[in-house]
């Protein structure tokens, strides 16, 4: 394949892969809450939520509103992923610690 050609398919695939990747963000569970306990995503895209667990005990992401439970061992993290959202609130929860871990997404 001439060079130029080669550089354009590698270009278009390079920008193909970021445009549908998803966007990451972050949750940390410590004392039984989520830090932050408010995240904004873009609506329409589908997104990576990474958990972080740093308490002693197992935690439980809930949310009736996306679909998702995922329970995250002690001291240890895991990835939800969902969307792509409408835009709306979606509520999710450390079920087994509901009362203090509760938290929203907001997809604008």
């Amino acid at each position: 394949m001439p060079l130029p050609r080669l550089l354009l398919a590698t270009a278009f695939a390079t920008f193909s892969f970021s445009a549908f990747a998803a966007d990451s963000y972050e949750l940390v569970l410590k004392d039984h809450a989520f830090s932050p306990n408010e995240l904004t995503v873009p609506a329409g895209k589908e997104v990576k939520i990474t958990v972080k667990n740093t308490d002693a005990t197992s935690a439980e992401f809930e949310s009736e509103d996306l679909n998702v439970e995922k329970v995250i061992n002690a001291t240890s993290e895991a990835v939800v992923t969902v969307g792509p959202l409408k835009p709306g609130v979606y509520n999710f929860e450390d079920e087994f610690h509901d009362e203090t871990a509760q938290g929203k997404i907001t997809a604008k």
